[in-house]
């Protein structure tokens, strides 16, 4: 649950936590970065939105790593991560 009205609250699914927990360390510790950025939401630079089957979610990358969240009231909610290749194929 997201109860903090000033800032967004930055939540991983289950099966991000996995893909994160198999990047190397110096990635893990950029991703890091980008979700205490992620906290204010919408003012983060960088976001993009994504179309097609993906529409209502977004990304946001570091160097050639992906993070696609999407937005639940004052959550984001981490749904992936990892590196750009093969990153939106199913």
């Amino acid at each position: 649950m997201c109860y903090d009205e000033t800032r967004m609250e930055v939540t991983v699914t289950p099966s991000a936590a996995r893909e994160f927990d198999r990047l190397p360390m110096t990635i893990q510790g950029r991703m890091i970065r980008v979700f205490e950025r992620l906290r204010d939401y919408p003012a983060v630079s960088g976001v993009k939105a994504l179309t097609g089957e993906l529409a209502g979610r977004f990304r946001v990358r570091t160097g050639d790593y992906r993070i696609q969240f999407r937005v639940k009231g004052n959550c984001i909610i981490v749904e992936k991560v990892g590196h750009r290749d093969g990153f939106y194929e199913g």
